[in-house]
Parts: structure tokens; C-alpha cells; sequence
């Protein structure tokens, strides 16, 4: 005999009470908010937890160490120093009064992490915007995609002045006036305001951005509710 609810049907009523209970925080904090929110930052964490297990711990260090034993091979030396790392960051959990040992491991994982964002910043931000002001001004790049000379113009020419302005606005030198006062140069105050449009323009338009998403997903939300509603009352398949 079938079971009367199926995988499909339990999914879309967990999501269904999660869904009502992060609605709840339309009242104001409550407890079904925080035990949904518990919930998920569980959930997340044992996922991460898992992964970081199955899928590095195991296969890259576990594994590794007990083919060595298994064979009498050296290990790899870059199987012994993660473990040393990892022993010594256990310290600070086991040993808080030995606490001082975990800044070698804390010191390799900011160290790499810096050098990490540091490379996406230049290699998927700064650069790339660059390139694309300097194409800007390609005219048979332009001309290739059907953009006359005038609009390729203008185009590169609100790129590179959008540019100098919001550089200007981030720009922090100044000087001590004679009344105790410290004051950025007169030319700079102009492009620093004038870099207030670009930057306002820019982030209204993340604005919009982030709220359109929002809002698809709070439709999409809405939806999924609306379908289990008909699915478990027999109105629809």
C-alpha cells in the first residue's frame, strides 16, 4: 500500500511552515522566527561541516596518511603541514591557556584568504574595468557592434569622467588651514561632489537590483505556497 505522503509532499510542507515561520518576523521577533532561523543556521553548518569532511579531510588527508602506512611510503609533505596546522589550531579549543600556539594556523588561513580576495579584486574587478574603459574609446571595436562615432564617444567619455570623480571622492588628502581647520583642496571638493552622483547613481541602481531579486523570490514564495495549498487540498497535481 503507498504511503499517503510522499517525499514531494513533505518537501513542500516543510517549506511551507519554514516559509510561515520567517514570514512571522512580520510581527516582530518571536520564538517561531528564531527556532526557524536556528534551524537553518544548523542545517548550513552541518552541510559545510560535511563537506569540509567528505570532501578535503578524508580524501586529502585521511586517505593519504593511511596509504602511507599501509605501504611504508614518506608522506607528503603537503599532508603534514595542514595536519600541523590543524593540530595546532585544535589547541586553542583543548588548551585555551595555550591559546598563543593557534596564531601560527589563524596567521596561514588570513594570510592566504588576503592574498585570495586580494587576486579576485584585480583579476575580476579593477583590471576588467580598466579594460573596459580603455575599449571604451575603441572605435572599431565600436563601429564592428554598430555604434556610431559620436555615441562611442560619449559613452567612453561618461566612463572616464564617472571614473575621475568617484576616484576624487575617495581621495582623503587635505591640509590644516590656518584656523585649525582640515579642508581638502577647492578642485577636489568640486570632483568629490561631482563623484557623489556617480557613486548614488551606482548604488540605486544595486538598489533596484537587490530589490527586484527580492521580490522574485518573495513571488516565487508565494507561488510555492499557493501550489501546496491546491496540491494538498486535491485541486491540482
Amino acid at each position: 500500500m503507498p504511503l499517503p505522503f510522499d517525499a514531494e509532499l513533505i518537501s513542500g510542507a516543510l517549506g511551507f511552515i519554514f516559509t510561515l515561520l520567517v514570514f512571522s518576523y512580520l510581527l516582530g521577533d518571536n520564538p517561531l522566527f528564531r527556532i526557524a532561523t536556528h534551524i537553518f543556521v544548523g542545517v548550513s553548518s552541518g552541510y559545510i561541516a560535511a563537506a569540509a569532511l567528505w570532501q578535503v579531510v578524508i580524501p586529502r588527508l585521511i586517505y593519504p596518511l593511511l596509504s602511507a602506512a599501509a605501504t611504508g611510503d614518506i608522506v607528503n609533505p603537503a599532508v603534514i603541514v595542514p595536519l600541523g596546522l590543524t593540530g595546532l589550531g585544535a589547541l586553542m579549543l583543548l588548551f585555551p591557556r595555550r591559546s598563543g600556539l593557534g596564531r601560527l594556523p589563524l596567521a596561514f588561513i588570513v594570510g592566504v584568504g588576503a592574498a585570495v580576495t586580494l587576486t579576485g579584486a584585480l583579476g575580476g574587478t579593477l583590471i576588467p574595468q580598466t579594460q573596459a574603459a580603455i575599449l571604451a574609446f575603441d572605435m572599431e571595436a565600436a563601429a564592428a557592434r554598430g555604434v556610431g562615432f559620436v555615441e562611442a564617444t560619449a559613452n567612453g567619455a561618461i566612463i572616464l569622467l564617472g571614473a575621475t570623480l568617484t576616484l576624487a571622492y575617495f581621495h582623503f588628502g587635505a591640509r590644516q588651514k590656518p584656523d585649525g581647520s582640515i579642508k581638502r583642496l577647492g578642485l577636489i571638493e568640486a570632483l568629490a561632489w561631482g563623484g557623489k552622483i556617480f557613486i548614488g547613481a551606482a548604488l540605486g541602481a544595486v538598489f533596484a537590483g537587490v530589490y527586484i531579486a527580492a521580490l522574485t523570490a518573495l513571488v516565487e514564495r508565494f507561488a510555492s505556497l499557493i501550489r501546496f495549498i491546491f496540491v494538498l487540498l486535491g485541486m491540482s497535481s
